[in-house]
């Protein structure tokens, strides 16, 4: 389904004359320092785009934001937010109150979809979270503890963090997390993380203890995710039926591969895609597809729908020598 998107600055108005015989109200230029100035900015663009999501959970309620990116009422979450349910409530900072949906949810990527039954909105423009740099101003925005349209502000802590997700009995690793030292607490999750020009970069997904928050980045990868759970309502991946990790390798095969590191099989499924392909534990994955492997992070970009299926050529070192395997991955 295709949805258009737009971006409105939301522009303060009012009588700022101070009363006769008083000393004249400072300015807004005299009144904020360069950092005020950005954060209000990103404050007064943002927070007509975020939305506080309400969802019935067990005898009692969920809660926590989302961002509108649609004007047509499309929104991103944290899938944790609505899991378990089928929809709910969002209340906007202009007192609009409607119910949603939910589109399609990604338990792996701890991103969701829903969908609110009004149109009109303000929506966010999407940023790339790839080019952030440590010590950069973010601003964090959301419904924290009930408290609606809160707003606080910090840098980037860390790039590159990663965080553990589950499905069912599946784990993964979210990679590129973002983390910061702006305030997070229950109810941020599914909110915006905005960089100093209101760009979304990321969606809180977790407090990781005081002063110490972590986004979902916003980038190529996780947007495709998102334009998959629009239009189908879920994300589909590749399964192998390996665990393994990342090994960095001796110096004479460095120099023979010209390549640091390869992902180590540790452990092979009975009856998976890869016991049947002839994986052993101790190969060293080399190339999947034609792609270099050299992290976990690296085969799990991989596994994506286009394989499922289908053979793909995979290139192991093992006892010193590198042989030619085809594996055909499934679906998660």
């Amino acid at each position: 389904m295709r949805s258009s998107a737009a971006l409105r600055f939301v522009a303060g108005t009012g009588d700022a004359r101070p009363p006769a015989g008083s000393a004249a109200a400072p300015t807004d230029a005299e009144a904020l320092d360069a950092y005020s100035t950005a954060v209000t900015r990103v404050a007064e663009r943002l927070l007509p785009s975020v939305a506080s999501l309400s969802t019935p959970r067990g005898r009692g309620r969920g809660a926590g934001s989302g961002v509108v990116i649609t004007p047509d009422g499309f929104l991103i979450t944290s899938a944790h937010v609505v899991a378990g349910g089928a929809g709910g409530a969002a209340t906007f900072m202009d007192g609009r109150e409607a119910p949603f949906s939910v589109v399609g949810r990604d338990a792996l990527s701890d991103l969701a979809v829903v969908r609110v039954a009004a149109d009109g909105l303000v929506s966010a423009t999407l940023g790339d979270a790839d080019r952030l740099r440590v010590g950069q101003l973010v601003v964090a925005i959301g419904n924290p503890l009930g408290f609606s349209g809160s707003v606080t502000a910090g840098v980037v802590s860390a790039l590159g963090r990663s965080l553990p997700t589950r499905a069912g009995s599946t784990t993964r690793i979210v990679e590129n997390v973002i983390q910061t030292d702006a305030a997070l607490n229950p109810g941020n999750s599914g909110g915006a993380l905005a960089d100093s020009t209101g760009h979304v970069v990321g969606i809180n997904t977790a407090v990781a203890g005081i002063g110490l928050g972590l986004a979902v980045p916003i980038n190529a990868t996780t947007v495709g995710i998102v334009a998959t759970l629009m239009r189908d309502g879920r994300f589909r991946r590749a399964y192998l039926g390996i665990t393994g990790g990342r090994r960095p390798l001796p110096p004479a095969l460095r120099e023979r591969l010209r390549r640091r590191a390869a992902v180590e099989v540790v452990d092979v499924m009975p009856g998976s895609p890869a016991a049947r392909a002839g994986f052993r534990p101790g190969d060293l994955l080399l190339t999947l597809g034609g792609a270099e492997i050299e992290t976990v992070g690296d085969l799990q970009r991989l596994m994506v729908e286009a394989v499922i299926a289908r053979p793909v050529a995979v290139r192991v070192l093992r006892a010193g020598g590198v042989i030619d395997l085809t594996v055909e991955p499934v679906e998660l």
